[in-house]
């Protein structure tokens, strides 16, 4: 599995320090399973384990992920020098050991605005609790079920990823039930025996999370196929960063799988609309000509745009189309802040409509930007601004040409059927008798009418599946929405030449870059493929 282009699937841990000796078997059995039964959802994917490390809970996790050769991240929620004075020596040997094998090992960031009286114990617990609640696609919780007493302690973090009981200091809590599940194994605190430990019970939408992680190892089905990318849209450099690195490649790769999805997509439309043109003309031969076998062919069509419309639900062409071109434009901003040294995160700028329509994309951007906050500062102004600029006046003119095109076809079409239609009457007023007595006499006036008729039904036909055709490509809005984006990236080139590349202009440049992709992707849900055409 090449994993710089796929999405991990993250799997929170919480859970408290006071667990009993006697449940460390049920428990860490518990665990094991459920880390195989996550595992046996996504084939293509793999698991990553988003863990604080605290004794207890966290480090019987861990210990799990080993045994199932399951990555660990390694969120602390201070410095690990001062971290570690809260183990005892058996339990900090343990620490050090996942330390050492861990993928990453990095120090939470606030997401919460900082208290008046300046970082606290409790105040850094929350923090690292906030962090995995918000990263993560599922949550670990080994947890008794009772209420918290200190605002940072396990029922918090179940709250955070269940209920998004958190205030960022911007934007808005990413977590609910509706877009997490949490996995509670009961683990009994003192002498409680109420429940059998390594019990469990699923918190949140269970369906919802299974459809986001089949979605996320769909597209990592997927991106296994892609050979290769495009060259990188930043200067060279930027592989000294290597989660900038990651988060660009699965842009591109998304990227690319889009176009392919959308060429499949018009292809389909593309058939539909011959199969529904054909299916009228063999119509009109079987009813006007009275050619009887044409009534097969009629069926023939009629099972070919079927066919057509099944493999159009079968490769879901037009839902990925839509879906890896929104994940790839909200990687590619997200690429663009990182670089700019810029801590905004995209996940915190979606809007609540595209937050649900695309859940499993929320889930992707928050788990590729795990790790330690960007460590350098780049200008951003001539492969971003300038570049976009550029791209959507290229655009522009690609689109104009386009719609243009459509244009014409649509109009030939409809002249055409005037034209017959004109034609015909012209023919029923001097052959038919349609108000005078015919001025010119034709031997078989019967045959000709029926031409005419099955010319003028046919061309009427094709004129209508042209127009539907090319309306579901949305040229019209699509190119206005790159004359917009051009003017509005001109404007921003100006902008920075007056301030410079500040935070509030980047958060700016995000903002306007995601909510165009959210419009795009809103009127482009509409144009199924479907037996409609």
């Amino acid at each position: 599995m090449d994993t710089e282009k796929t999405i991990p699937i993250v799997i929170g841990v919480t859970g408290h320090r006071a667990i009993r000796q006697q449940d460390r078997p049920a428990l860490m059995a518990a665990v094991k399973v459920e880390l195989e039964k996550l595992r046996a959802l996504c084939p293509h994917s793999r698991l990553v384990m988003l863990n604080s490390l605290a004794e207890g809970a966290d480090l019987l996790c861990a210990d799990a992920a080993e045994a199932l050769d399951i990555p660990v991240v390694a969120v602390l929620p201070r410095e690990r020098a001062d971290y570690e004075r809260d183990f005892g020596e058996a339990a900090l040997a343990r620490f050090a050991h996942h330390c050492e094998r861990a993928e990453q090992v990095f120090v939470s960031p606030s997401t919460e605005p900082l208290p008046p009286d300046g970082v606290s114990r409790a105040y850094a617990f929350r923090q690292a609790g906030i962090y995995v609640a918000a990263h993560c696609h599922v949550l670990l919780a080994l947890w008794d079920g009772e209420p918290g007493k200190h605002g940072c302690g396990t029922a918090e973090v179940v709250d955070f990823a269940w209920k998004g009981s958190y205030c960022p200091a911007a934007g808005m809590s990413l977590r609910s039930g509706s877009n997490e599940a949490v996995i509670h194994i009961f683990t009994p605190r003192g002498e409680q025996t109420d429940t059998a430990p390594g019990t469990v019970q699923v918190l949140g939408s269970r369906e919802t999370v299974l459809d986001i992680i089949h979605r996320t190892d769909d597209f990592n089905h997927n991106a296994s196929k892609v050979s290769s990318t495009e060259n990188s849209r930043l200067p060279e450099g930027h592989d000294r960063d290597p989660i900038l690195e990651r988060i660009e490649t699965i842009s591109r790769t998304a990227g690319k799988l889009s176009r392919q999805y959308a060429r499949l997509y018009r292809r389909v439309l593309a058939l539909l609309a011959v199969a529904s043109a054909l299916l009228t003309f063999a119509f009109l031969m079987y009813d006007e000509a009275q050619a009887i076998w044409m009534i097969l062919v009629c069926g023939m069509m009629l099972l070919s745009a079927w066919a057509c419309q099944r493999y159009a639900v079968r490769s879901d062409c037009h839902r990925r189309y839509i879906e890896y071109r929104v994940l790839a434009e909200c990687l590619r901003v997200q690429t663009y802040l990182r670089y700019a040294g810029s801590r905004v995160q995209v996940s915190e700028l979606l809007s609540w409509t595209q937050q649900e329509e695309t859940a499993w994309i929320l889930d992707a951007l928050c788990a590729l930007t795990i790790g330690n906050v960007p460590g350098e500062a780049h200008d951003i102004r001539s492969c971003w601004v300038e570049a976009q600029r550029d791209y959507h006046r290229q655009a522009c003119k690609s689109a104009g040409k386009k719609l243009s095109a459509s244009e014409r076809t649509v109009r030939f079409a409809l002249f055409l059927s005037v034209g017959l239609y004109l034609l015909g009457v012209g023919y029923e007023l001097l052959c038919g008798g349609l108000i005078f007595r015919p001025s010119l006499i034709v031997a078989d006036v019967e045959l000709w009418r029926t031409v005419l008729k099955i010319l003028i039904g046919t061309i009427s036909a094709v004129t209508l599946f042209v127009a539907n055709f090319y309306g579901r490509l949305s040229l019209p809005r699509t190119l206005s929405d790159h004359q917009k984006m051009e003017r509005f990236y001109t404007n921003m080139t100006a902008e920075m030449e007056k301030h410079g590349q500040t935070e509030a202009l980047l958060r700016v440049l995000a903002r306007e870059e995601l909510t165009e992709n959210g419009n795009w992707c809103s009127y482009q849900r509409d144009n199924k493929p479907d037996l409609s055409l």
